[in-house]
């Protein structure tokens, strides 16, 4: 049986090591040509002009020969092996190229092909056959609908891009322009680049995961560079992430981010969690950090490349003007980075060397200290580096143009400087970044600094942003918890009269179940439901309420109602006989008339809840990640301010806390005006026990607690609604 989000798939086997497709020792260019524009002749040349160290088979059944090599009518004619082949004709050859490289036991394929799942169901069958086929032949497919890869250490660059820089970087993009871009920039910009390129396109069998698994495991990747627009398999890349994080970063740009959700959902959670809001935390718990945009991708990389990590968020900024300086520090406080107090020892050694009007606090303003003697940059690093509050420094400002600016001899003493910088770096161990004005001119003494490592932008928010991830990353790994991986435990927790009352909703032909149903159910888990009573005519209502003492809720109880208060169908407050018998009348007559057809089970009668803070805890299916939790500020401000949070189940305590603490108003449960602060672990315990029911029933679509009402000292569920997937779910 086959549990919700779990998908068939496809599996190679023992092909599954990527090691023989990226070091393969021979290449078949199915589509080879003597037609510089195609791909079939970029690629070739590529393989001859790099010096490419295996055997290089073109497949051509039109040629004799291409670039000096042999061409072969089909891969059939092939005389050798054929470890890797990289198939450049349209997509309807394919299947019959699958089937040939069967037959020579090829490893894997580069299907650059597009017309498969990119285009509609059509194509998607056609990729789902093509996957099929290859995975009972042996084959691994990158692709389709890929540029290709590139590994720089094999000289195997099947893509036909010239020139690309050697680094430590692997790059995975579905897009052959954003790669491009990065590429580009790499060059013009950067003293590192890239070990790896893949053209991962459409995910139809490599997925983003297996390549995590691999590049987490290669000993020359430092870090590995994303762009995302679909996870075929979310979750089991949030595991593989999680695990690959732990060893070296990783940084991802999401695109797609605006997509919403379903309009039509049927409970605040489904309407409120987007896409954005649920990969952003879900990358954030994994240890992913996301940049926000594509310009960042490249220099948040290439920090993470080559910067030690900051031990803690605390850094200095070092500027040679005010303006920069408060910019600088604006950027990174609303990052959340520490700009921390410089010991008393620190302000006294800088105040020796710098100008009476300098500025001591953190940021240091040099003010014009260093226009005759850019040397004392380096001096002022290293007082501050070694101020035991300072773990990292940014550098903001003239740096490298002063020689430009002032004088011509003023460009030795920055290059001096800059000599200094990078070998402070090297002995402290803290990491030094730079924002230049002059870096659009290269000075000798910027590239001083790239070459010891030491990053140079020429935007200040790209710097700042350098030193979040920086931050970031240094964080996650202090406080990495062990319990909040994504390894979902179907069944976890199933108590048998929980699944009864699910089963008899599907039984029924229901996919929704009515409240009582729903406040039965987290009754069963533990939670705090107050007691409640169905009725179904007004003088069982009077006798619910005179057994509740009154002080009652009355609402109306129907599958086919979901938004009570739309309906007219809630009633509060209700004190004595009389309001309950006119309220179980006028409750009744709301919701026909709003909902003639509705199937109408009576009304439910529950005790009023003390004040508190009212609060919203809920799941929804996510697409790409499976169950998800939403917590925030509930009632009628959850539609009005959306102020939530979100975390993929299952979540721990540790991540159960981090939702509180995350959303905008998180301050309100501290306690305000004289009333005592909320009951934070009632609400941490009650996440838990939603991530616990969304795992216990693989039934379940989406969850909605809300109002929970939460107090000093507990909390109460007032409303519960949940929602089922269809009868073929059980």
């Amino acid at each position: 049986m086959l549990l919700p989000n779990e998908e068939i798939r496809f599996t190679g086997g023992d092909n599954l090591n990527l090691d023989r497709i990226f070091k393969a020792e021979s290449i078949a260019v199915i589509g080879a040509s003597k037609n510089e524009a195609k791909q079939g002749y970029k690629a070739l040349a590529r393989l001859v002009e790099g010096r490419y160290e295996g055997r290089i088979y073109p497949v051509n059944p039109k040629e004799k020969t291409i670039l000096g090599l042999k061409c072969y009518h089909s891969v059939l004619d092939v005389p050798g092996d054929i470890d890797l082949a990289l198939i450049t004709t349209p997509a309807h050859t394919v299947e019959t190229i699958i089937e040939q490289l069967g037959k020579k036991g090829t490893v894997g394929a580069v299907v650059i092909a597009a017309g498969f799942g990119e285009v509609g169901d059509e194509g998607k069958l056609f990729e789902e056959e093509i996957i099929k086929l290859a995975n009972e032949n042996g084959i691994r497919i990158i692709g389709p609908n890929t540029p290709g890869i590139i590994v720089i250490e094999k000289d195997l660059n099947l893509v036909g891009l010239t020139n690309v820089p050697e680094g430590n970087i692997a790059l995975l993009t579905q897009s052959g322009n954003i790669a491009l871009n990065l590429i580009t920039e790499a060059n013009l910009k950067s003293q590192t680049g890239f070990n790896y390129y893949v053209g991962v396109g459409n995910e139809a069998d490599i997925k983003f995961h297996e390549y995590l698994e691999y590049f987490s495991e290669d000993p020359d990747t430092k870090v590995i560079l994303m762009y995302v627009e679909g996870l075929r398999e979310g979750r089991r890349f949030l595991q593989e992430a999680s695990k690959t994080t732990q060893v070296k970063p990783v940084v991802l740009y999401k695109s797609g981010r605006s997509v919403k959700g379903s309009k039509s959902a049927g409970s605040h959670t489904g309407a409120l969690a987007g896409i954005s809001e649920v990969s952003k935390s879900a990358f954030k718990r994994a240890g992913v950090f996301e940049v926000n945009n594509p310009g960042e991708m490249f220099p948040v990389a290439e920090t993470l490349a080559l910067l030690p990590m900051l031990k803690d968020d605390s850094i200095a900024i070092l500027a040679d003007g005010g303006g920069h300086a408060t910019i600088a520090a604006d950027y990174l406080t609303d990052l959340g980075i520490k700009l921390p107090e410089l010991t008393s020892e620190t302000r006294d050694k800088l105040a020796a060397i710098l100008p009476d009007n300098a500025s001591l606090d953190n940021p240091v303003d040099v003010a014009g200290g260093t226009d005759r003697d850019p040397t004392i940059f380096a001096d002022c690093a290293k007082i501050l580096l070694n101020d035991e509050n300072i773990q990292g420094l940014l550098i903001v400002g003239l740096f490298g143009g002063y020689g430009i600016r002032f004088a011509k001899n003023l460009s030795y003493m920055e290059e001096d400087a800059a000599h200094r910088l990078g070998k402070l770096m090297e002995k402290m161990q803290k990491p030094i970044m730079l924002f230049s004005l002059y870096d659009y001119a290269r000075p000798h003494s910027l590239e001083l600094l790239r070459y010891y490592n030491i990053p140079v932008y020429d935007s200040l928010e790209i710097a700042c942003k350098c030193m979040e991830a920086l931050s970031a990353y240094g964080s996650y790994l202090r406080e990495y918890d062990k319990e909040g991986n994504f390894q979902l435990n179907w069944r976890f927790g199933v108590i048998p009269g929980g699944q009864n009352i699910i089963d008899t909703a599907l039984a029924e032909g229901r996919n929704v179940l009515l409240e009582y149903e729903a406040r039965e159910l987290f009754r069963l888990h533990g939670a705090p439901v107050t007691p409640d009573y169905l009725a179904t005519s007004a003088d069982e209502a009077v006798t619910c309420a005179e057994e509740l003492g009154y002080n009652v809720a009355m609402k109306i109880a129907s599958p086919d109602i979901l938004h009570k208060s739309k309906a007219k169908g809630v009633m509060l407050g209700l004190n004595d006989e009389p309001a309950v018998r006119e309220a179980f009348h006028k409750i009744i007559s709301n919701c026909n008339q709003k909902y003639p057809e509705a199937d109408i089970k009576g009304c439910l009668l529950t005790n009023m809840s003390k004040k508190g803070i009212e609060t919203v805890v809920g799941m929804k299916t996510d697409d790409q990640f499976g169950p998800t939790i939403m917590f925030g500020l509930g009632g009628i401000m959850v539609s009005v301010m959306k102020d939530v949070s979100f975390q993929v189940v299952p979540v721990s305590e540790y991540w159960a806390k981090v939702m509180i603490d995350e959303i905008k108003s998180s301050v309100i449960f501290e306690g305000f005006r004289g009333r005592p602060p909320s009951d934070k672990d009632a609400i941490a315990k009650l996440i838990l026990t939603v991530s616990e029911v969304a795992q216990a029933y693989p039934q379940i679509k989406e969850i909605d607690l809300n109002p929970v009402i939460v107090h000093d000292q507990g909390l109460t569920i007032v409303d519960a609604r949940v929602i089922l997937k269809s009868a073929d779910c059980r």
